[in-house]
């Protein structure tokens, strides 16, 4: 099984919808799904993601199924109450390096919640969601999760794009590649309609663990998009 994670599209946070410049970026991403032979579409249960993965449901004829557990982690659980100033800060706010100072990089996957910035938030309550959330999803997908491998129940070759949040893709691909909580949030990035692949290999063995194939392919916005803008910023 392939698994295409999506973030939405150019948002208006407030109206929780889709610019004019993020209809063109879900334009463009359907038709880079289109390509990749998409056989199932889940959304978040957000207006900006389900706006961003519309035009893929249009292009292929599939329906859309929301995924409730899939939605964007609300602030107050990911706001640090003190650091780094002392102030309530949302974690995504904070200089990444401040996260890895005086070998905080090395604390061990299992031990997160010690990482400064990260102890001082309610982010467990989100990624407690998030994980299990995540969990059912596959299973119901054919990968069962047991000890951080998947029994493969149902092998399968579906392609299936999930279209998300940013702040929820830290989190869940922390998860799924076994990367501590801190060092995905200080590490990794994900512009508008950004595309992450991961594959489950239908192993012999019966047990796969999920492999990232690409991580933030932009190529359809190289290719049908308004411009390569990273967030709307300078290009990418």
């Amino acid at each position: 099984m392939y698994l295409y994670l999506i973030r939405h599209g150019d948002p208006n946070y407030a109206l929780d919808c889709l610019t004019e410049r993020g209809k063109l970026q879900a334009e463009a991403a359907a038709k880079r799904l289109q390509h990749a032979g998409i056989t199932q579409v889940y959304s978040s249960p957000m207006g900006r993601a389900k706006e961003t993965a519309q035009p893929t449901c249009d292009l292929l004829g599939l329906p859309m199924t929301i995924e409730p557990w899939s939605h964007e982690i609300k602030t107050d659980h990911m706001r640090s109450q003190t650091f780094p100033l002392g102030d309530p800060t949302a974690l995504f706010r904070v200089q990444n390096s401040f996260y890895l100072e005086d070998g905080q990089y090395d604390i061990p996957f299992s031990q997160w919640a010690s990482a400064p910035g990260f102890r001082e938030s309610d982010i467990a309550i989100a990624r407690k969601e998030i994980v299990e959330g995540g969990r059912d999803f596959l299973a119901r997908l054919g990968y069962r999760e047991e000890n951080g491998i998947y029994r493969i129940e149902n092998p399968n070759e579906e392609r299936v794009a999930l279209f998300c949040h940013g702040c929820f893709l830290y989190t869940w691909l922390s998860e799924l590649l076994h990367i501590p909580l801190h060092v995905a949030w200080a590490s990794l990035s994900f512009t508008h309609t950004a595309m992450t692949v991961l594959r489950f290999s239908n192993n012999e063995n019966g047990i796969t663990s999920p492999r990232c194939l690409t991580m933030s392919d932009t190529s359809h916005l190289y290719a049908h998009g308004p411009d390569t803008n990273y967030n709307g910023g300078a290009p990418i």
